[in-house]
């Protein structure tokens, strides 16, 4: 494919030692060739590619000097894109690198769209669309476990096995053809369906393995929301910012001093969590505070965790057992607080109530308990699960729903197989199976999709 060439930056905006400006298509070195002047006087077109070069960037139509830079030539087909690419490397100031984008867009070259060149590698067979999703999930990653979940689907662990599981159901769909151009010859039936019972079993199991690898996967991409609750006062916002070990809620000893909803990331043993400061559950005259209060409720529904806080120094209380029943069925860390005082609760009446949700004492002004509490919700969600280095993760919303069906649609073949029903319908829910595999890679999928995949991209990737 040939396309026009386009330019962005590729480093994030603001002061820093330097910024990158890139530019990609077939027109990308003639037009650094316009503008950068190196000591030698050589031409980078005649330069060998994967080299980096010293100079200044100068606008033609002036004579002046932009810009001291590097550049970087890569020639294709061995780039990103699969077409040529330059990378100015110029000061890292705001004024300095709009100053080059300018100047190459003034030369011929298109601002790019977000995700253009990642969408470019992709259109150019350089990538599969799984694999630039790994792209940004790898830019996004806010854990170690989660950045090598990234690095796998980006080298292409997903999709060599998506490939395999849709070459199983080529060579099944290959004997139903047999099956449906000889129907004189009885023994091609007897050949067709047991070996499309023994593929589509495969098929099936394979893809039954990825989805008990979905729900970690999709934590570890998008974190797990933690809700903190509790009335107000037991140490809420203390928790938080233990957690987040810097002051991110304001603290006090008045009741209701959070007024809204505060979400914040946190690395807990490799889990990221997406914490989240509620307003204290009670009952309020206070028009701020409830909506406050409201807002909390409806967080705690869409919340995967609970940390439900309770104050060893005090008895419980009407909105304490509350609390216990709007998140019962819910997973759930109890968390008791302010062990630094003199203990007053009950803890057989909180070991009724938690049911089997685990417990964790706490004392958040002297330091105590944190790392029992990381440690209690690190092993709540992944233990004996993500340190097997073989599993192929799914974190991905889009792959885990297309996996879904994929499994219905072989589930439904399997189970017109094993019921006697004809080669040339079961072919429809096999074909289905392939089709729905082949969204996850790119292979089957609309350009809409891929557009709309691609604007979620930053500028620049």
């Amino acid at each position: 494919m040939h396309f026009d060439t386009i330019a962005a930056i590729s480093t994030p905006m603001g002061e820093g030692a330097i910024a990158i400006v890139r530019l990609s298509g077939d027109e990308a070195i003639g037009i650094a060739d316009k503008i950068f002047r190196s000591p030698s006087g050589k031409k980078l077109a005649d330069e060998q590619s994967h080299t980096i070069h010293y100079g200044h960037l100068t606008d033609p139509s002036t004579g002046e000097i932009v810009e001291e830079v590097m550049v970087s030539i890569m020639k294709a087909p061995k780039t990103f894109t699969r077409e040529d690419v330059v990378e100015v490397n110029c000061h890292g100031g705001v004024v300095a690198v709009n100053r080059v984008l300018n100047l190459v867009l003034k030369e011929g070259a298109r601002l790019a769209e977000p995700g253009e060149f990642s969408k470019r590698a992709f259109l150019n067979g350089r990538i599969d669309l799984s694999q630039a999703e790994a792209v940004m999930d790898l830019i996004r990653a806010k854990t170690d476990r989660a950045m090598n979940v990234a690095l796998n689907q980006m080298e292409g662990k997903l999709s060599k096995l998506i490939g395999e599981l849709r070459q199983a159901l080529l060579e099944t769909l290959a004997q139903v053809e047999v099956n449906i151009d000889y129907p004189e010859y009885d023994d091609v039936e007897e050949v067709t369906i047991p070996l499309m019972i023994e593929k589509g079993t495969w098929v099936k199991e394979e893809i039954e393995k990825l989805l008990r690898t979905s729900s970690q996967g999709k934590i570890l991409r998008e974190g797990l929301s933690t809700v903190i609750v509790g009335r107000p006062n037991v140490g809420k916002s203390s928790l938080l910012n233990s957690l987040v070990q810097e002051n991110k809620a304001i603290v006090t000893d008045i009741a209701g001093t959070t007024r809204d909803i505060i979400e914040e990331y946190v690395n807990v043993r490799g889990v990221p969590l997406r914490l989240v400061d509620t307003a204290g559950i009670r009952e309020t005259e206070d028009i701020v505070e409830r909506i406050g209060v409201e807002r909390s409720r409806q967080v705690l529904k869409e919340a995967d965790l609970i940390l439900l806080v309770l104050n060893s120094s005090e008895q419980l209380t009407e909105e304490d057992i509350r609390l216990f029943e709007a998140t019962e069925g819910m997973d759930m860390i109890v968390v008791i607080n302010k062990t630094d005082l003199p203990q007053k609760i009950d803890m057989q009446q909180v070991r009724q109530l938690s049911g089997n949700g685990a417990i964790v004492t706490t004392s958040i002004l002297k330091e105590e308990g944190i790392d029992e509490l990381e440690e209690s919700i690190a092993r709540l969600f992944f233990e004996g699960t993500l340190e097997a280095g073989d599993l192929t993760y799914v974190s991905n919303a889009r792959h885990i729903a297309l996996l879904h069906k994929a499994h219905t649609s072989i589930q439904d073949a399997l189970a017109a197989a094993e019921g006697g029903v004809p080669v040339d319908m079961i072919q429809i829910d096999v074909t289905r199976t392939w089709e729905l595999l082949g969204e996850i890679v790119g292979d089957t999928v609309q350009d809409s999709l891929i557009n709309q995949l691609f604007s979620q991209f930053c500028l620049g990737k």
